[in-house]
């Protein structure tokens, strides 16, 4: 049985290098026409990525910093680069890009 597929936001709603809360609590980051997605959720203590809403601090288009303990994340696999949580990596979602819309199957939403 194939998934069925759902657009979570148009890729130019994210910010280049920069990160946008596309679904309930998904992340999207971009860098170009790249695009990679996690859930918004940092490792070291399982809170939120962000304080406000769809609110990300990123640095040179590539790294995510979480709001609440400096930990910072690649965006290219997530992975937690400096701070409490070294070596750690965030949860990622699986995601495509189809006609400039960020497109994940339906099962990963839940």
């Amino acid at each position: 049985m194939n998934a069925s597929k759902h657009a979570i936001c148009a890729l130019h709603e994210v910010p280049d290098g920069g990160g946008h809360e596309a679904a309930p609590a998904i992340l999207v980051l971009r860098r170009g026409d790249e695009a990679w997605a996690y859930r918004n959720v940092c490792p070291h203590f399982s809170i939120p990525l962000n304080y406000e809403p769809d609110a990300f601090w990123t640095y040179g288009g590539g790294l995510l910093m979480c709001a609440h303990h400096s930990a910072m994340f690649r965006f290219e696999d997530g992975e937690c680069i400096d701070g409490p949580c070294l070596g750690a990596r965030l949860e990622r979602v699986a995601i495509r890009i189809e006609d400039g819309r960020v497109v994940i199957d339906d099962e990963s939403i839940t």
